[in-house]
């Protein structure tokens, strides 16, 4: 296999997948659009090279096998070696929460907030009850899926996630210090920033930050000057110490405030109350009279964007962010970012938005059943686990990002 870049359409990967255009980039590698040659499905095809210092995509693939049938998680498909490349194909995804957020212009309203939030706290309790911490919780790592699944938020790159515990004793991997910063500066945990071990807390307090970027627009730490990477840590760590959670959360439910004191209040090796934790955004989202609709911020503009064009061009057509490949699906509203695509179609939609908003609002704080505002679509697989998978000697890499 030669580079990507020659002749990408020739390219074949595993004898069964072309492989296409470039659409974005991921921790470790980059990821093209593929195609599945027998079927004509479209996939998502990740590539990284075999001389790179700290290859992860094998790492990444096997924790994939691990978390396989979970709702929200993409499929692995195939996982190989092609000429110089490591490729690893998987499900094909919408945009992530960061595309949508910059195409609503960087700021969510508290309904589409507590719509995900709920999604998003379910994707972290299915990683952690699989042994794993994902360790780099940020907006870019949750995407939303294609055509019927396009209500629901799917988690993605695994190449930080660390196990936790013994899978068959359920011991607790020990505490330590002195550890550098692994993900996101951004959305890190005030102990990440402080050398300290991370565990299911320290998940869960990133999500409280994803949060309150989405619906505050910022978070205060963003945009410090400073020289090295080293100042700008230390800089954002103080500022975020500095920051009360009152302060963070000033002018927006108490909720969220509730939600970091109980995150900030765990111990190390605590097992979170998902349920809580879930039942806080729930009653809040009902107190304030929203509806289970599906109609993200996103949807809203696109349905906009989309009776502006009927009324202007007298032919509906699509919109000029749409990716060409979708342009058959006449039906459709699409938000195309970064080579990814949105695709609402509502004819199809309509009932299960209704039977979605039954469930949501029937399933109560049954702590059982995955979080009902997914079940607008078919039921998820059983997850399968994969206990005897080990995963070798391939180690995650502590890795920074701002």
């Amino acid at each position: 296999m030669s580079h990507p870049r020659e002749s990408a359409l020739e390219l074949r990967v595993g004898k069964k997948f072309r492989l296409g255009r470039k659409i974005g980039s991921g921790s470790f590698g980059d990821i093209y659009l593929g195609t599945n040659m027998t079927s004509g499905e479209e996939v998502g095809i990740k590539l990284e090279s075999v001389k790179s210092k700290h290859p992860q995509l094998l790492y990444e693939s096997k924790i994939y096998k691990i978390l396989n049938g979970g709702l929200g998680v993409p499929s692995l498909r195939w996982f190989g070696v092609e000429g110089e490349y490591n490729v690893m194909v998987i499900d094909l995804l919408g945009p992530s929460l960061e595309d949508l957020f910059n195409y609503c212009g960087r700021r969510f309203q508290l309904k589409t907030v507590l719509m995900i939030a709920d999604q998003l706290l379910c994707r972290l309790e299915y990683c952690h009850s699989k042994n794993f911490i994902h360790r780099d919780v940020k907006p870019d790592n949750f995407l939303i899926g294609l055509g019927k699944r396009a209500q629901i938020v799917h988690v993605i790159d695994f190449g930080l996630a660390k196990k936790y515990r013994d899978p068959k004793t359920h011991q607790h991997i020990p505490y330590r210090e002195n550890k550098n910063l692994t993900g996101t500066a951004r959305y890190a945990s005030i102990n990440t920033h402080v050398g300290i071990e991370q565990s299911r807390r320290d998940d869960l307090e990133s999500l409280g930050y994803v949060y309150m970027y989405f619906i505050r627009g910022s978070l205060p730490w963003q945009g410090l000057k400073a020289n090295t990477k080293k100042q700008k840590y230390e800089k954002i760590m103080e500022k975020k110490m500095n920051t009360p959670i009152e302060v963070l959360c000033k002018g927006y439910p108490a909720e969220f405030r509730a939600y970091f004191e109980y995150c900030r209040a765990l111990r190390f090796d605590d097992k979170p109350d998902y349920a809580y934790l879930k039942r806080l955004f729930k009653e809040l989202f009902f107190r304030k009279g929203f509806q289970f609709d599906a109609m993200f911020d996103w949807t809203v503009l696109n349905l906009r964007s989309g009776r502006r064009e009927r009324g202007t061009s007298g032919e509906g057509e699509r919109s000029a962010r749409a990716d060409p490949r979708q342009e058959a699906a006449r039906d459709g509203r699409q938000i195309a970012s970064q080579g990814r695509v949105y695709v609402r179609d509502e004819a199809k939609e309509g009932d299960a938005q209704m039977q979605a908003q039954q469930s949501y609002r029937s399933a109560g704080y049954r702590d059982e059943r995955q979080v009902a505002m997914d079940q607008g679509y078919p039921a998820p697989r059983v997850a399968t686990g994969a206990s005897r998978d080990a995963l070798g000697e391939a180690k995650p890499m502590s890795r920074q990002r701002y």
